[in-house]
């Protein structure tokens, strides 16, 4: 029996090691992506079955249970021509059997002590370009995944401590930036051989034997939180469905539905009904489905500790030919965009049987930017990466937070400075978006706009959605504004025929690219938000007068600017009647 000290201190130390390496990478990689983004993840794992057993806080979120389904890959493989051996790495991006596009690159490593087998550690990072016939891997126009990259399927990197070169001169020969992508798989290798050395240490600290047991216990205790916090759920069967503006290619929605069913501690989850496979890029492997409902229960249920325990009680089930399950050729370099939409289908579903923990839709979209070209300073490939922060929906006790990073990637937006150094362009401006969050007593948080202005010829593409079907509320709650992206080109304003998405455009100087990103659904009656809070969103800029009249039902009384700003005074007694005109009670304790 091991005690809950002991338990603890290995558990802080597992999680320790897998942060560690998370750092280890972030700040020695080449890329900004990573660099910057944090678009990386690491884990510990079970030899004998892949499960997780522990992953960095750092790690983005889509690789939760990915990045497991990418070790049993390496580990069937391994199984299948003689075991893994010391000294060696694995290297594979194959989305089928446990990737998430091309560009996200997983390295696995045994780790062997004494003489046995005891761990698995695995690195993700995201690659800037993985070949494919449009600069960064995102290519709204991709029918077959050859055209968005490189295939790579798990095979050894390294073998008695050597690394094969002349794999790597293969890989590195097929990507746009072979100077950084090598130093990122030189940053990757070390942090796995880093995090090989934390594990051992451990292991001398505890014995093999102790921190065997403490592996097991950690991960049933997981299991046994979260089958406790499902069996409060009500029975039942809670479906919920929600679409994606089109594939890239063909401009008809796709529909994701799913059908959540508790019974006490176990839930099972169904994807039934969802559209057929994409043409278009707009496929979702599998497994990347079913780390996303992962993702959303460790969302609603964040107490609980990641491993493989954690994901035991909920089985799910996507069916085969659908978008939710993608096989080979399709092409699934927009994967992001259907991941979200699942994580919504979930929430909604959800918000059915326990609406107090459950937030109303978030901003629901990666809305890629990406540039690329030959920048006319060096002769040399660039390639820049621009994933969208946005508005989280608003909960039963709370408003959504305001500019946030994707809830499925937690990818950050590389700093205006450095690119502008990097690339050849410049940001007019980067703001909150005024009235993207939805509406509600409790307020969805906003997004935000920007607008990117070349300085020399460059060739962008945007993967981009939630514009014909906008982030839900709750309770009554308004939806969220429209994702938007509009460019000037040769002095005019267009539009994109697929509005969010668009292939290898050539703009140049005096063209620009705006994108304004959705906030998140408001929860609850906007009728009955304080009005203290109404004027706070007013003066902090996050809605307008026009919003704050038309949708919250308040009465302005005064409007006067400071420092080019306006600046508001509610009036109570004006508000109140209002709002009861429009049949609601105003909340007016504590106005002025």
């Amino acid at each position: 029996m091991i005690d809950p000290i002991t338990l603890s201190v290995v558990r802080s130390g597992l999680e320790q090691i897998c942060n560690e390496m998370d750092q280890h990478l972030i700040r020695s990689s080449m890329s900004p992506i990573i660099s910057e983004t944090n678009d990386c993840a690491h884990g510990i794992y079970d030899p004998r079955n892949g499960e997780t057993i522990a992953q960095g806080a750092v790690g983005l979120p889509v690789f939760l249970a990915n990045m497991q389904f990418a070790v049993q890959s390496v580990l069937a493989e391994a199984n299948a021509s003689g075991g893994f051996r010391p000294g060696e790495v694995w290297i594979l991006n194959e989305v089928y059997r446990g990737g998430t596009h091309l560009n996200d690159v997983n390295l696995v490593a045994p780790v062997f002590v004494d003489g046995e087998l005891f761990a698995l550690i695995a690195s993700t990072g995201h690659w800037m370009d993985i070949g494919g016939n449009a600069p960064g891997g995102w290519n709204p126009e991709a029918t077959e995944i050859h055209q968005e990259g490189i295939v790579i399927p798990p095979v050894r990197l390294w073998e008695d401590g050597k690394r094969n070169d002349a794999l790597v001169a293969m890989i590195i020969a097929n990507v746009r930036l072979p100077r950084d992508m090598l130093g990122d798989l030189v940053a990757m290798s070390s942090a796995v051989q880093m995090g090989e050395r934390r594990l051992r240490e451990l292991v001398d600290r505890y014995s093999q034997a102790t921190l065997g047991e403490c592996l097991v216990e950690l991960v049933e205790r997981s299991e046994r939180q979260m089958r406790a916090h499902i069996a409060e759920i009500p029975d039942g069967v809670y479906a919920y469905s929600d679409t994606i503006d089109n594939d890239g290619v063909v401009d008809e929605p796709l529909r994701i539905a799913v059908e959540v069913t508790v019974a006490g501690d176990s839930m099972s989850i169904d994807f039934s009904g969802t559209s057929a496979a994409a043409r278009g890029p707009l496929n979702l492997a599998a497994n990347s489905t079913i780390s996303t409902c992962y993702v959303a229960l460790k969302h609603i249920y964040p107490d609980v500790p990641i491993n493989g325990g954690t994901f035991r009680p909920a089985t799910v089930h996507v069916p085969a030919g659908t978008v939710t399950a993608a096989e080979y050729p399709r092409p699934v370099s927009g994967y992001l965009e259907v991941a979200n939409r699942v994580f919504d289908v979930m929430l909604g579903a959800l918000a059915q049987a326990i609406p107090e923990l459950v937030p109303a839709a978030p901003f629901g979209t990666i809305g890629v930017v990406t540039v690329g070209g030959v920048h006319p300073e060096t002769g040399r490939y660039y390639v820049g990466v621009f994933p969208y922060p946005g508005g989280y929906g608003a909960t039963g006790s709370g408003d959504g937070l305001v500019n946030g990073t994707p809830p499925i990637s937690m990818a950050n937006f590389v700093a205006l400075e450095a690119s502008e150094h990097r690339y050849p362009l410049m940001f007019e401006y980067f703001a909150l978006r005024e009235n993207s969050g939805g509406a509600g007593h409790f307020r969805g948080g906003d997004g935000t706009t920007y607008k990117i202005v070349p300085r020399a010829p460059l060739v962008i593409s945007v993967m981009g959605d939630r514009h014909d079907s906008v982030p839900f509320g709750l309770n009554g709650g308004g939806p969220a504004l429209a994702n938007e992206l509009t460019l000037e080109l040769h002095g005019e304003e267009w539009i994109p025929a697929m509005r969010t998405k668009l292939a290898k455009q050539e703009i140049g100087p005096g063209d620009s690219l705006t994108a304004s990103s959705p906030g998140g659904g408001g929860h609850g009656d906007p009728l009955t938000r304080p009005l203290e809070l109404v004027e706070q969103d007013l003066n902090f800029g996050y809605i307008t007068a026009e919003s704050a009249e038309e949708q919250f039902g308040v009465a302005i009384a005064q409007r006067w600017s400071v420092g080019g700003h306006d600046r508001f005074r509610l009036d109570p007694e004006r508000s109140e009647q209002l709002r009861a005109a429009r049949g609601a009670t105003a909340l007016t304790a504590g106005t002025h």
